[in-house]
């Protein structure tokens, strides 16, 4: 026990004393070390916070896609806040605190990159495994739907990246619990994949209904429709909330309206396109929180006797840094040379394009803290059991329905396969945050 003196001496006045007696290890705990998730709840509480981030952030990419607004300048804006927000991570938490040899804070670990820059180039290597899994994503949620994408996507990553984590961690986590959320998620991906060929089905023999019933119906539907009209007449063609003379979600005529509206044409279309974008992205993003993974723990002992691992700050700064090169330059890219049909731009036109910005650049923050949040969980409990939060699905699929009146007047048997794949979902990310464990 240490003993604190506390002398107050006021203009003259006498001497008082206080004696305070107080454990020695408490006294400003938190304020001689850097701040760090070290609970089990702690880590929990991170993972929830991210999932609700995670699974917001791409329907707000969606909701511009479908008003017409190109991918491109969506992504490079949502890009520039993405790195902002592991700026602001790093520069709070990560500066918290004095720093140590074995814990050094984000601005003293940036001057020693010459002996640490194994771990960075990990730390590198999975945000542009990240951006490239984003990109491919905004072109995925137009052909298969923010919900079926979402769900498959996820559950690679799982599949994946989960057993690649857990090996990694020492098998902090409970194996006898993991794999069999493990394999719950497998089911999911099967379950997806079902929802994305009956709605699509769906979705064809509508339209076959409505050429048979109206042959010129979606040439003339084509011709009335613009950017300008469907701005000034309706708020959100996606809500099905929209004046009386527009169509309702789940018609034939709410598909054609929309494909009209969208920046990405998906009529005609193979669904097979959409389904190797999705499977591309969920490979992609299975393998960026092993090598997360890696950067923070070193598992492979890269570093030499002595040198500090990185702290998940400034692993997360390198992160994103290599998260929006990749991010800027493909982007960049594709305004001149579009992929999939895509109207070509250029890089005075996105300055100049206002229309949603500001939501480009909430989505961009939501995923940065979002990916933050879940590391700094990770770290604690475990990258494997941290990969709970990739039940966002299960926000981005009532983002879905509610915003874009997906799967709306569709069959029973559609119906059935998107219960049954979110039922399996709950079950696989309660079973998948039970398996926590605890980094010793």
């Amino acid at each position: 026990m240490a003993v604190t003196e506390l002398v107050l001496q006021l203009q003259g006045f006498s001497v008082i004393r206080f004696l305070i007696t107080l454990p020695s290890e408490r006294i400003f705990s938190n304020g001689l070390k850097m701040f760090l998730v070290e609970s089990k709840g702690g880590a929990i509480a991170c993972m929830l916070f991210s999932l609700l981030f995670l699974g917001t952030w791409p329907a707000v990419l969606t909701l511009l896609e479908r008003r017409g607004r190109l991918p491109q300048h969506t992504y490079l804006d949502y890009s520039i806040t993405n790195l902002l927000a592991a700026v602001f991570i790093a520069l709070t938490f990560g500066e918290i605190g004095n720093s140590t040899l074995e814990k050094p804070n984000f601005t003293v670990q940036l001057t020693q990159l010459k002996d640490n820059w194994p771990t960075v180039l990990f730390a590198m290597g999975g945000g542009v495994f990240l951006s490239l899994g984003n990109l491919a994503t905004q072109y995925a949620w137009a052909f298969v739907g923010l919900s079926v994408t979402e769900v498959i996507t996820s559950s690679i990553t799982v599949v994946i990246g989960t057993t690649f984590n857990y090996f990694l961690d020492d098998k902090i986590n409970k194996a006898e619990i993991l794999f069999p959320g493990v394999a719950c998620f497998l089911i999911a991906v099967c379950l997806g994949s079902a929802v994305h060929s009956s709605n699509a089905a769906d979705n064809k023999a509508k339209l076959n209904k409505l050429q048979s019933d109206h042959k010129t119906g979606i040439e003339d539907t084509r011709t009335s429709t613009s950017t300008e009209a469907y701005t000034e007449k309706v708020k959100d063609l996606e809500s099905g909330n929209g004046r009386a003379d527009k169509a309702k979600a789940g018609t034939a005529h709410f598909l054609v309206e929309l494909e009209n509206r969208r920046s990405i044409k998906v009529f005609g279309k193979s669904t097979l396109i959409g389904l190797t974008i999705t499977f591309f992205a969920g490979c992609c993003f299975s393998l960026f929180s092993p090598a997360f993974n890696l950067a923070t723990n070193d598992q492979w002992h890269t570093l030499k006797k002595g040198v500090p691992k990185l702290v998940v700050y400034t692993a997360f700064f390198y992160f994103s840094v290599s998260c929006f090169i990749i991010a800027i330059t493909l982007n960049i890219k594709f305004l001149y040379h579009p992929l999939l049909g895509i109207p070509r731009s250029s890089f005075k036109a996105y300055l100049k394009d206002w229309n949603g910005r500001g939501w480009a650049l909430l989505a961009g923050l939501l995923c940065g803290f979002g990916n933050g949040l879940q590391f700094m969980g990770g770290q604690a409990a475990g990258y494997a059991a941290a990969d709970a939060v990739q039940a966002l699905p299960l926000v981005s699929t009532f983002w879905g329905i509610l915003l874009f009146g997906e799967y709306r007047k569709s069959s029973r048997r559609t119906y059935i396969l998107l219960v049954s794949m979110l039922l399996m979902f709950v079950v696989a990310v309660a079973i998948l945050m039970a398996s926590s464990g605890h980094r010793k």
